[in-house]
């Protein structure tokens, strides 16, 4: 995995770096050259890429005149957190480095905006859910890769209930009609799955919208994407957008800002909390009892 550790500092010292270069009207050659570093080690400081050294940072604060500042206890903090590994990465050899990215973004942002077509929110489904749909979607996959994909998606599910060093995530979550219908696995899995989404979805964390077959279709309600937010101003949000063909990465703001005007009008545009577990409730006694 290309960047195992949490990706949340790295961005922040990322961020810190780039704005006090440009404050002190430098290029990358100049300061690599000043600090005896690669100018593409820099630069991939500059960018959230890998691991900061806390030796480069202490150097680059002494370059920039900030030792014994706030800004510098910040940069030293973040770099400290951003050593650690994510717990995503006891599952490296099964999962793409686009996947572990997501996970990462994931288990650090504050608040998970989420649209799925035609599957069940991950963080919402059921372990018997998870292994069907795997079985059936990607059946090149070995009966233990499929173990392990399951197990990592009840583990992701654990930061609604609590997280250390930070409230549980929110999960605004949208989902199309078709995914309460698409039978995965058996229609017993089925029950038991729309079960649990009428369950959970009562958890003053989490928000569940069914986007109904009676709505007419909007832009982004044909790909499954996520948008996340962070807690920090310095935090810029992200959007991930899924495919068969992998995850997109998306963090350029004036595109990230559209998608979260997708998924409110999305949102808006769904029944209610009650009416999707209504809807939910009638479809498990009318095509899966």
């Amino acid at each position: 995995m290309a960047d195992p550790g949490p990706v949340v500092p790295r961005r922040r010292i990322a961020e810190e770096l780039r704005r006090l270069r440009g404050e002190a009207g430098r290029t990358l050659e100049e300061v690599a050259e000043a600090l005896l570093i690669s100018t593409s080690k820099l630069s991939r400081l500059e960018n959230a890429q890998g691991r900061p050294q806390l030796r480069d940072i202490r150097d680059l604060i002494r370059f920039y005149g900030i030792e014994d500042t706030q800004i510098a206890g910040r940069l030293e903090r973040w770099t400290k957190a951003a050593q650690s590994q994510g717990w995503w990465t006891d599952y490296s050899g099964t999962i793409s480095d686009e996947l572990g990215a997501h996970v990462a973004y994931e288990a650090e942002a504050s608040i998970a905006r989420v649209y799925t077509i035609p599957a069940i929110p991950v963080l919402l489904q059921t372990a018997e859910y998870a292994r069907a749909y795997y079985r059936s979607t990607e059946q090149w996959r070995t009966a233990d890769d499929v173990d392990q994909l399951v197990e990592l998606r009840m583990k992701r599910q654990e930061a609604l209930r609590q997280r250390n060093g930070q409230p549980p995530l929110q999960l605004i979550a949208v989902t199309h009609e078709s995914s309460l219908r698409q039978l995965v696995g058996t229609p017993e899995i089925m029950r038991a799955q729309l079960d649990h989404l009428i369950e959970s979805s009562t958890a003053p964390n989490i928000e569940l919208r069914v986007f109904p077959f009676s709505a007419q279709p909007l832009f982004t309600s044909t790909c499954m994407y996520a948008y996340f937010e962070f807690s920090e101003d310095i935090d810029r949000d992200v959007v991930h957008i899924e495919t068969h063909a992998g995850i997109r990465h998306i963090e350029r703001s004036k595109v990230v800002e559209r998608y979260r005007e997708y998924h409110g009008t999305l949102y808006r545009s769904s029944l209610t909390s009650e009416e999707s577990r209504a809807l939910i409730r009638n479809i498990k006694q009318d095509q899966f009892s």
